[in-house]
């Protein structure tokens, strides 16, 4: 038996950005069609699935900020991730169960070819850079040109996440976070700050992230229905049988 959604992945409203300077939507409720839609919902057939990349400079916090969301849990010495990895998150948004599926890419040069096969796919993409280190910043243009090769850009959800905030003075901050929302901006991306080792604003921003995807896949869903609810949650589900192959068949 499936256990619970734990509370705080339980989403009714919509969660709100960090800035607005850098914000894909400005709302507080999800689309009243979606909302009618899932109050008429007696059940779904299956999980609904949705992929987020996360990419960037090696050693810019990928895999800090994933375990922080997914198993808050963070170390301090983590070894550089090859090839990929991945983690699914549970979710119920608006009375729908819901999944993320969080994959997380190496940034070093010889595990590009690898994990550029993953970039398919995906709705969000989150590249990442680290405050305390502003080159990482220059360098998130190239990783999201990459991704977005791989995919249909106006598909997608595009976040600029700069992590370990902890690292760095809030008058730092505040300077590197100019340069970001300006980065954001031409990357028609979200802008975040984050901290994998306080959390600060991990929750918020992964909580974001999923309701950002649901609501677009859930719209696609109704539109190809015509609002029959019976069909929500059904679409686009993805076999873990069949990612489980193809990740091994990398390693």
């Amino acid at each position: 038996m499936v256990p619970p959604v734990s509370r705080d992945r339980i989403i009714s409203q919509f969660p709100k950005w960090y800035t607005p300077e850098a914000c894909l939507q400005f709302k507080d409720h999800f689309h009243a069609q979606l909302r009618t839609a899932c109050q008429q919902s007696t059940g779904t057939a299956g999980l609904k699935i949705s992929k987020v990349v996360v990419v960037g400079d090696v050693y810019v916090g990928k895999t800090s900020l994933i375990h922080r969301f997914c198993k808050d849990h963070f170390e301090r010495d983590y070894k550089a991730t090859i090839g990929v990895d991945f983690e699914i998150e549970r979710f119920e948004i608006v009375g729908i169960p819901y999944n993320l599926q969080i994959w997380d890419t190496a940034g070093q040069e010889k595990f590009k070819c690898i994990a550029s096969a993953y970039y398919r796919g995906a709705e969000v993409i989150i590249t990442v850079f680290d405050l305390a280190n502003i080159q990482t910043l220059d360098h998130t243009k190239q990783w999201l040109e990459d991704a977005l090769r791989e995919n249909e850009p106006n598909s997608i959800f595009i976040f600029l996440v700069g992590t370990k905030k902890d690292l760095v003075s809030d008058a730092v901050c505040e300077r590197t976070e100019l340069d970001a929302i300006r980065f954001a901006n031409d990357m028609q991306a979200e802008y975040w700050s984050v901290s994998a080792k306080t959390g600060e604003n991990v929750k918020e921003f992964f909580s974001r992230v999923a309701a950002l995807a649901f609501e677009q896949s859930m719209m696609r869903e109704l539109q190809k229905t015509t609002g029959h609810m019976a069909q929500i949650g059904t679409g686009n589900l993805i076999s873990m049988l069949s990612f489980a192959c193809l990740y091994f068949a990398f390693l």
